[in-house]
Protein backbone atom coordinates (compact mmCIF):
# COMPACT_ATOMS: atom_id res chain seq x y z
CA UNK A 1 0.00 0.00 0.00
CA UNK A 2 0.89 3.47 -1.06
CA UNK A 3 -0.21 6.58 0.65
CA UNK A 4 -0.07 9.37 -1.73
CA UNK A 5 -2.28 12.29 0.07
CA UNK A 6 -3.99 12.60 3.63
CA UNK A 7 -5.62 15.96 4.50
CA UNK A 8 -9.08 16.62 7.08
CA UNK A 9 -11.95 18.16 5.52
CA UNK A 10 -14.93 19.05 6.67
CA UNK A 11 -17.45 17.37 9.25
CA UNK A 12 -14.10 15.71 11.39
CA UNK A 13 -13.57 13.58 8.55
CA UNK A 14 -10.08 12.40 6.86
CA UNK A 15 -9.56 12.34 2.85
CA UNK A 16 -7.12 9.64 2.34
CA UNK A 17 -5.36 8.71 -1.16
CA UNK A 18 -3.97 5.70 -1.81
CA UNK A 19 -2.40 3.33 -4.16
CA UNK A 20 -3.25 -0.56 -3.10
CA UNK A 21 -0.51 -2.47 -4.95
CA UNK A 22 -1.05 -6.28 -3.72
CA UNK A 23 -4.01 -8.60 -3.51
CA UNK A 24 -3.74 -7.96 0.38
CA UNK A 25 -3.84 -4.31 -0.33
CA UNK A 26 -7.33 -5.51 -1.47
CA UNK A 27 -8.30 -7.45 1.26
CA UNK A 28 -7.40 -4.57 4.25
CA UNK A 29 -9.15 -2.08 1.93
CA UNK A 30 -12.20 -4.88 2.72
CA UNK A 31 -12.22 -4.57 6.03
CA UNK A 32 -11.84 -0.43 6.36
CA UNK A 33 -14.76 0.65 4.29
CA UNK A 34 -17.88 1.21 5.46
CA UNK A 35 -21.23 1.92 4.35
CA UNK A 36 -21.47 5.81 4.21
CA UNK A 37 -17.90 6.49 3.30
CA UNK A 38 -16.91 8.50 0.38
CA UNK A 39 -14.58 6.40 -2.07
CA UNK A 40 -13.40 8.13 -5.54
CA UNK A 41 -11.69 6.30 -8.58
CA UNK A 42 -11.68 6.01 -12.55
CA UNK A 43 -13.60 4.10 -13.73
CA UNK A 44 -15.73 2.76 -16.76
CA UNK A 45 -19.10 3.37 -17.54
CA UNK A 46 -21.80 2.73 -20.05
CA UNK A 47 -24.26 6.34 -20.99
CA UNK A 48 -26.73 6.11 -23.17
CA UNK A 49 -27.06 9.05 -26.18
CA UNK A 50 -29.17 10.05 -28.47
CA UNK A 51 -27.95 8.62 -30.92
CA UNK A 52 -30.39 6.21 -32.66
CA UNK A 53 -26.93 4.11 -33.37
CA UNK A 54 -26.17 3.38 -29.62
CA UNK A 55 -29.49 3.15 -28.15
CA UNK A 56 -29.88 -0.49 -29.27
CA UNK A 57 -26.59 -1.09 -28.28
CA UNK A 58 -27.31 -0.15 -24.64
CA UNK A 59 -24.61 3.13 -24.80
CA UNK A 60 -21.14 3.25 -25.05
CA UNK A 61 -18.54 2.79 -22.29
CA UNK A 62 -16.86 6.06 -21.22
CA UNK A 63 -13.72 7.02 -18.91
CA UNK A 64 -14.85 9.04 -15.99
CA UNK A 65 -14.04 10.07 -12.12
CA UNK A 66 -16.56 9.14 -10.09
CA UNK A 67 -17.37 9.53 -6.37
CA UNK A 68 -19.37 6.81 -4.48
CA UNK A 69 -21.44 7.10 -1.48
CA UNK A 70 -20.38 3.57 -0.43
CA UNK A 71 -23.33 0.27 -0.03
CA UNK A 72 -21.19 -2.14 0.47
CA UNK A 73 -18.14 -3.89 -0.71
CA UNK A 74 -16.90 -7.54 -1.79
CA UNK A 75 -13.46 -8.58 -2.18
CA UNK A 76 -13.33 -11.19 -5.08
CA UNK A 77 -10.12 -12.80 -4.01
CA UNK A 78 -10.07 -15.01 -7.50
CA UNK A 79 -9.90 -12.08 -9.46
CA UNK A 80 -7.83 -9.77 -8.12
CA UNK A 81 -10.30 -7.20 -7.40
CA UNK A 82 -12.60 -4.98 -5.05
CA UNK A 83 -15.71 -4.47 -5.96
CA UNK A 84 -17.25 -1.25 -4.53
CA UNK A 85 -20.60 -0.63 -4.83
CA UNK A 86 -23.16 2.72 -3.80
CA UNK A 87 -24.23 5.85 -5.21
CA UNK A 88 -22.69 8.40 -7.04
CA UNK A 89 -22.04 11.30 -5.47
CA UNK A 90 -20.08 12.97 -7.19
CA UNK A 91 -18.76 12.36 -10.62
CA UNK A 92 -16.91 13.96 -13.86
CA UNK A 93 -20.96 13.87 -16.00
CA UNK A 94 -23.13 15.85 -13.90
CA UNK A 95 -25.82 13.34 -15.67
CA UNK A 96 -24.66 10.14 -14.22
CA UNK A 97 -25.29 11.68 -10.24
CA UNK A 98 -27.77 9.37 -8.23
CA UNK A 99 -27.39 6.29 -10.29
CA UNK A 100 -26.29 3.21 -8.94
CA UNK A 101 -22.42 2.09 -10.01
CA UNK A 102 -19.48 -0.64 -9.17
CA UNK A 103 -16.13 0.50 -8.85
CA UNK A 104 -13.78 -3.08 -9.83
CA UNK A 105 -10.67 -2.00 -7.65
CA UNK A 106 -7.66 -3.58 -8.99
CA UNK A 107 -3.47 -2.77 -8.11
CA UNK A 108 -1.82 0.31 -8.61
CA UNK A 109 -4.79 1.92 -8.90
CA UNK A 110 -5.50 5.36 -6.86
CA UNK A 111 -7.96 5.86 -4.53
CA UNK A 112 -9.33 8.71 -2.68
CA UNK A 113 -11.49 7.41 0.79
CA UNK A 114 -13.44 10.31 2.66
CA UNK A 115 -14.16 9.04 6.07
CA UNK A 116 -14.30 9.42 10.33
CA UNK A 117 -11.40 6.91 10.68
CA UNK A 118 -11.21 4.97 13.61
CA UNK A 119 -7.79 3.51 15.11
CA UNK A 120 -7.93 -0.01 14.67
CA UNK A 121 -8.33 1.37 10.78
CA UNK A 122 -5.58 3.22 10.58
CA UNK A 123 -3.63 0.67 12.43
CA UNK A 124 -4.51 -1.51 9.28
CA UNK A 125 -3.59 0.67 6.54
CA UNK A 126 -0.28 0.98 8.35
CA UNK A 127 0.44 -2.52 8.65
CA UNK A 128 -0.15 -2.75 4.51
CA UNK A 129 2.29 0.70 3.96
CA UNK A 130 4.79 -1.62 6.53
CA UNK A 131 4.45 -4.44 4.29
CA UNK A 132 5.41 -2.69 1.38
CA UNK A 133 8.19 -1.06 2.24
CA UNK A 134 9.87 -3.63 4.45
CA UNK A 135 10.84 -7.09 2.94
CA UNK A 136 9.48 -9.49 5.40
CA UNK A 137 10.75 -13.01 3.20
CA UNK A 138 14.68 -13.90 2.40
CA UNK A 139 14.70 -16.08 -0.12
CA UNK A 140 18.38 -18.12 -0.27
CA UNK A 141 19.32 -20.53 -3.04
CA UNK A 142 21.45 -23.08 -2.85
CA UNK A 143 23.87 -25.08 -5.31
CA UNK A 144 26.94 -27.22 -4.87
CA UNK A 145 29.38 -24.28 -4.94
CA UNK A 146 26.86 -21.02 -4.91
CA UNK A 147 24.81 -19.58 -2.74
CA UNK A 148 22.28 -16.25 -3.41
CA UNK A 149 20.20 -14.21 -1.10
CA UNK A 150 17.40 -11.89 -2.02
CA UNK A 151 14.71 -10.23 -0.09
CA UNK A 152 11.45 -10.44 -1.90
CA UNK A 153 9.44 -7.09 -1.70
CA UNK A 154 5.22 -7.19 -2.51
CA UNK A 155 6.29 -7.10 -6.60
CA UNK A 156 9.78 -8.56 -7.22
CA UNK A 157 13.21 -9.27 -5.70
CA UNK A 158 16.60 -7.90 -4.88
CA UNK A 159 19.47 -10.18 -4.74
CA UNK A 160 21.96 -8.83 -1.77
CA UNK A 161 24.56 -11.85 -1.58
CA UNK A 162 26.43 -13.75 -4.10
CA UNK A 163 28.75 -16.15 -2.14
CA UNK A 164 30.99 -19.25 -3.97
CA UNK A 165 32.87 -22.28 -2.48
CA UNK A 166 34.18 -25.24 -3.48
CA UNK A 167 32.15 -28.09 -4.99
CA UNK A 168 31.53 -31.44 -3.91
CA UNK A 169 32.20 -33.19 -0.75
CA UNK A 170 35.02 -35.66 0.43
CA UNK A 171 37.88 -33.67 0.91
CA UNK A 172 35.92 -30.35 -0.12
CA UNK A 173 33.64 -31.06 2.82
CA UNK A 174 35.00 -28.10 4.91
CA UNK A 175 35.02 -25.91 1.93
CA UNK A 176 31.24 -26.94 1.90
CA UNK A 177 30.87 -26.09 5.71
CA UNK A 178 32.50 -22.69 4.80
CA UNK A 179 30.41 -21.77 2.76
CA UNK A 180 27.58 -23.10 4.73
CA UNK A 181 28.75 -20.43 7.47
CA UNK A 182 28.86 -18.00 5.63
CA UNK A 183 25.31 -18.08 4.49
CA UNK A 184 24.11 -19.11 8.15
CA UNK A 185 25.79 -15.68 9.34
CA UNK A 186 23.90 -14.07 6.48
CA UNK A 187 20.64 -15.29 7.27
CA UNK A 188 21.13 -14.18 10.83
CA UNK A 189 21.86 -10.82 10.04
CA UNK A 190 18.42 -10.74 7.98
CA UNK A 191 15.59 -8.53 9.70
CA UNK A 192 12.97 -11.14 8.10
CA UNK A 193 9.92 -12.85 9.26
CA UNK A 194 10.62 -15.69 7.01
CA UNK A 195 13.10 -17.79 4.63
CA UNK A 196 12.55 -19.94 1.95
CA UNK A 197 15.64 -22.19 0.80
CA UNK A 198 15.49 -23.58 -2.50
CA UNK A 199 17.86 -25.18 -4.90
CA UNK A 200 18.37 -28.07 -6.84
CA UNK A 201 19.14 -31.89 -5.38
CA UNK A 202 20.45 -32.23 -2.08
CA UNK A 203 22.82 -29.30 -1.26
CA UNK A 204 19.91 -27.68 0.12
CA UNK A 205 19.16 -30.14 2.40
CA UNK A 206 23.26 -30.19 3.94
CA UNK A 207 22.86 -26.38 3.73
CA UNK A 208 19.35 -26.72 6.15
CA UNK A 209 21.55 -29.38 8.37
CA UNK A 210 24.08 -26.88 8.98
CA UNK A 211 21.91 -24.15 9.85
CA UNK A 212 20.15 -26.05 12.46
CA UNK A 213 23.19 -27.19 13.74
CA UNK A 214 24.35 -23.67 14.16
CA UNK A 215 21.66 -21.10 13.91
CA UNK A 216 18.23 -23.06 15.32
CA UNK A 217 16.89 -19.72 15.51
CA UNK A 218 17.47 -19.24 11.88
CA UNK A 219 16.13 -22.80 10.84
CA UNK A 220 13.14 -22.31 12.59
CA UNK A 221 12.38 -19.41 10.15
CA UNK A 222 12.76 -21.55 7.07
CA UNK A 223 10.59 -23.23 4.48
CA UNK A 224 11.99 -25.36 1.67
CA UNK A 225 11.08 -25.61 -1.70
CA UNK A 226 12.96 -27.30 -4.83
CA UNK A 227 13.92 -25.30 -7.98
CA UNK A 228 16.09 -26.68 -11.16
CA UNK A 229 18.29 -23.63 -10.89
CA UNK A 230 19.88 -20.65 -8.19
CA UNK A 231 20.07 -16.88 -7.93
CA UNK A 232 17.73 -15.17 -9.94
CA UNK A 233 16.15 -17.85 -11.95
CA UNK A 234 15.55 -20.12 -9.07
CA UNK A 235 13.73 -17.18 -7.20
CA UNK A 236 11.30 -16.69 -10.18
CA UNK A 237 10.44 -20.37 -10.01
CA UNK A 238 9.50 -19.54 -6.16
CA UNK A 239 7.87 -16.54 -7.24
CA UNK A 240 5.61 -18.13 -9.87
CA UNK A 241 4.89 -21.50 -6.88
CA UNK A 242 3.47 -18.68 -4.63
CA UNK A 243 5.74 -20.00 -2.33
CA UNK A 244 6.27 -16.09 -0.63
CA UNK A 245 2.80 -15.70 -0.29
CA UNK A 246 2.06 -18.84 0.91
CA UNK A 247 4.97 -18.19 3.82
CA UNK A 248 3.73 -14.99 4.56
CA UNK A 249 -0.23 -16.16 5.25
CA UNK A 250 1.51 -18.30 7.55
CA UNK A 251 3.39 -16.35 9.11
CA UNK A 252 0.40 -14.19 9.61
CA UNK A 253 -1.47 -17.25 11.32
CA UNK A 254 1.30 -18.08 13.42
CA UNK A 255 0.81 -14.77 14.88
CA UNK A 256 -2.89 -14.95 15.43
CA UNK A 257 -1.96 -18.72 16.35
CA UNK A 258 0.18 -17.55 18.98
CA UNK A 259 -2.07 -15.11 20.55
CA UNK A 260 -4.92 -17.92 20.41
CA UNK A 261 -3.19 -20.23 22.44
CA UNK A 262 -2.08 -17.38 25.18
CA UNK A 263 -5.56 -16.51 25.36
CA UNK A 264 -6.99 -20.72 25.81
CA UNK A 265 -3.82 -20.72 28.50
CA UNK A 266 -5.60 -18.36 30.29
CA UNK A 267 -9.13 -19.28 30.45
CA UNK A 268 -8.15 -22.99 31.04
CA UNK A 269 -6.51 -21.32 34.00
CA UNK A 270 -9.10 -19.27 34.93
CA UNK A 271 -7.02 -16.52 35.09
CA UNK A 272 -6.40 -13.21 33.03
CA UNK A 273 -8.96 -14.14 29.74
CA UNK A 274 -12.30 -12.66 29.06
CA UNK A 275 -14.53 -13.63 25.92
CA UNK A 276 -17.64 -13.01 25.16
CA UNK A 277 -18.71 -9.48 24.26
CA UNK A 278 -20.35 -8.94 28.10
CA UNK A 279 -17.35 -10.26 29.81
CA UNK A 280 -14.87 -8.32 27.26
CA UNK A 281 -16.94 -4.72 27.90
CA UNK A 282 -16.44 -5.28 31.65
CA UNK A 283 -12.61 -5.97 31.36
CA UNK A 284 -12.65 -2.85 29.07
CA UNK A 285 -14.74 -0.61 31.73
CA UNK A 286 -11.79 -1.64 34.15
CA UNK A 287 -9.15 -0.84 31.99
CA UNK A 288 -7.96 -4.71 32.35
CA UNK A 289 -7.21 -5.08 28.17
CA UNK A 290 -3.58 -5.94 27.39
CA UNK A 291 -4.12 -7.42 24.20
CA UNK A 292 -7.90 -7.37 22.47
CA UNK A 293 -8.74 -10.12 20.05
CA UNK A 294 -11.51 -9.59 17.59
CA UNK A 295 -12.60 -11.17 13.79
CA UNK A 296 -12.56 -9.17 11.16
CA UNK A 297 -16.15 -10.43 9.94
CA UNK A 298 -17.46 -9.84 13.42
CA UNK A 299 -16.32 -6.28 13.91
CA UNK A 300 -17.16 -6.02 10.09
CA UNK A 301 -21.22 -6.65 10.90
CA UNK A 302 -21.67 -4.88 14.30
CA UNK A 303 -19.46 -1.63 12.57
CA UNK A 304 -22.46 -2.12 9.65
CA UNK A 305 -25.25 -2.58 12.50
CA UNK A 306 -25.99 -6.20 10.86
CA UNK A 307 -24.42 -7.62 14.86
CA UNK A 308 -26.09 -8.58 17.95
CA UNK A 309 -23.81 -6.86 20.45
CA UNK A 310 -25.74 -4.65 22.86
CA UNK A 311 -22.35 -2.27 22.58
CA UNK A 312 -20.73 -0.26 20.22
CA UNK A 313 -18.13 -1.88 18.79
CA UNK A 314 -16.05 1.64 17.98
CA UNK A 315 -16.82 2.65 21.25
CA UNK A 316 -15.12 -0.07 22.61
CA UNK A 317 -12.04 -0.60 20.29
CA UNK A 318 -11.48 3.35 20.76
CA UNK A 319 -11.31 2.30 25.00
CA UNK A 320 -9.23 -0.21 25.02
CA UNK A 321 -6.82 2.08 22.52
CA UNK A 322 -6.89 5.33 25.06
CA UNK A 323 -6.49 2.93 27.85
CA UNK A 324 -3.12 1.68 26.63
CA UNK A 325 -4.23 -1.66 25.51
CA UNK A 326 -3.32 -3.39 21.80
CA UNK A 327 -5.99 -4.54 19.11
CA UNK A 328 -5.50 -7.40 17.08
CA UNK A 329 -8.32 -7.92 13.99
CA UNK A 330 -7.77 -11.67 13.06
CA UNK A 331 -9.05 -12.99 9.98
CA UNK A 332 -11.80 -15.19 9.76
CA UNK A 333 -10.54 -17.17 7.05
CA UNK A 334 -7.72 -18.65 9.06
CA UNK A 335 -8.22 -21.27 11.85
CA UNK A 336 -6.87 -18.95 14.95
CA UNK A 337 -10.13 -16.58 13.55
CA UNK A 338 -12.37 -19.65 13.61
CA UNK A 339 -11.33 -20.75 17.01
CA UNK A 340 -12.15 -16.95 17.94
CA UNK A 341 -15.21 -16.68 15.57
CA UNK A 342 -16.36 -19.94 18.22
CA UNK A 343 -15.55 -17.81 21.69
CA UNK A 344 -18.24 -14.97 20.61
CA UNK A 345 -15.96 -12.92 17.89
CA UNK A 346 -13.73 -11.22 20.19
CA UNK A 347 -11.95 -12.12 23.70
CA UNK A 348 -8.66 -9.96 25.57
CA UNK A 349 -5.84 -10.84 26.84
CA UNK A 350 -5.86 -9.22 30.76
CA UNK A 351 -3.45 -7.66 32.56
CA UNK A 352 -4.80 -8.91 35.66
CA UNK A 353 -7.65 -11.19 36.86
CA UNK A 354 -11.01 -9.93 37.53
CA UNK A 355 -13.05 -11.35 40.59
Amino acid sequence: MRIADRYHVEGGKEKITLVPETLDDLWHLNYVLEPGDLVGGDTHRRVRRDDEQLRDSGGEREHMYVTLDVDETEFARFANRLRVSGTIEDCSREDQLGFHHTLNVEGNEELEITKHWKPDQLDRLDEAVEATETADVAVATVEEGAAHVHTVAQYGAEERVALTGPTGKGEFARGRDELFAELTQVLKRMDVDAIILAGPGFTKQDALDYIEENAPDVADLITVVNTSAVGDRGVHEVLKRGAVEDVQAETRIAREAELIDDLMTEIGQGAKAAYGVEEVQKAVDYGAVETLLVVDERLRLERAGEGEWDVDANTLLETVDQKGGDVVVFSHEFDPGEQLANLGGIAAILRYRLE
